[in-house]
């Protein structure tokens, strides 16, 4: 499976030409575009890597980037910026440093900025055929943490309500959702119910997340028979453990002993 990469600049330069030539070369696909929203729109799901290019130009695209961010933000797709010093520091108040995973500054080698992403690319293909789990739950700051703590081993993709994971598994298919329990609007039972109830995705399994560690909620959660439950309170290491576990055995360890 052959990882593609989005460059986003404006008109052609001798850098970028020969950069894009040593990438090809190399075998990663290219997909040139301008900076609109537009023109990344249309290419976005066929990409896997965001490469952006900046420049003085950059500046005028605040729009853009702001897209790009909304974009990245999920873990689905990769952004990696080059540019100079004081380009990046005005790109970072409209994408935060946690949304971009690389950055090349300028000036820079060719042959050089070349091998570092190739090795991007040697990760987002390794991802590509690592487990894939969509992270549902409204809070946001837990919602980061979890990315942030599964993504070394996992391609994670976070979604901030249980209608924004009805509308991605309706074209995607996880190998894991890890759903809140207690969303508002739509609670994470709903959001199972829905789920299980159309044939494409009655088979991904459903590890509930809940806040709530006393016996008889855990009950009342398992009793919905998804394949197991996470506490909120959990440390870091037990959640990646307990993940860990289910993807080895598909089965699921109580943790309330």
């Amino acid at each position: 499976m052959s990882c593609k990469l989005m460059l986003i600049s404006q008109g052609a330069a001798f850098m970028t030409d020969a950069l894009v030539n040593n990438l090809i070369r190399s075998g990663t696909e290219i997909i040139s575009v301008a900076p609109s929203i537009a023109a990344i729109g249309a290419q976005k799901d066929k990409t896997d890597i965001m490469l952006l290019f900046a420049g003085e130009y950059i500046l005028n695209y605040p729009d853009v980037l702001v897209y790009l961010k909304d974009i990245c933000d999920d873990g689905d797709l990769a952004l990696c910026i080059i540019g100079y010093e004081n380009e990046l520091a005005a790109i970072h108040k409209l994408i935060p440093k946690r949304v971009i995973m690389r950055e090349f500054l300028r000036p820079f080698e060719v042959k050089d900025l070349t091998a570092e992403l190739l090795d991007v690319v040697k990760n987002a293909e390794e991802l590509k055929k690592g487990r894939h789990i969509l992270l549902v739950d409204d809070d946001v700051t837990f919602l980061r943490l979890m990315q942030e703590w599964l993504s070394m081993k996992y391609r994670i993709t976070a979604v901030k309500s249980g209608m924004q994971a009805i509308t991605y598994i309706a074209v995607h298919t996880p190998d894991l959702i890890l759903l809140d329990y207690d969303m508002p609007i739509t609670p994470g039972p709903q959001i199972m119910e829905m789920i299980r109830s159309e044939p494409n995705s009655a088979g991904i399994p459903i590890i509930f997340l809940t806040g709530k560690s006393d016996r008889e909620s855990v009950m009342n959660v398992m009793r919905l028979k998804p394949q197991g439950y996470l506490l909120k309170s959990m440390s870091k290491e037990e959640i990646i453990s307990a993940v860990d576990n289910y993807f080895a055995t598909k089965k699921w360890k109580t943790v309330l002993k």
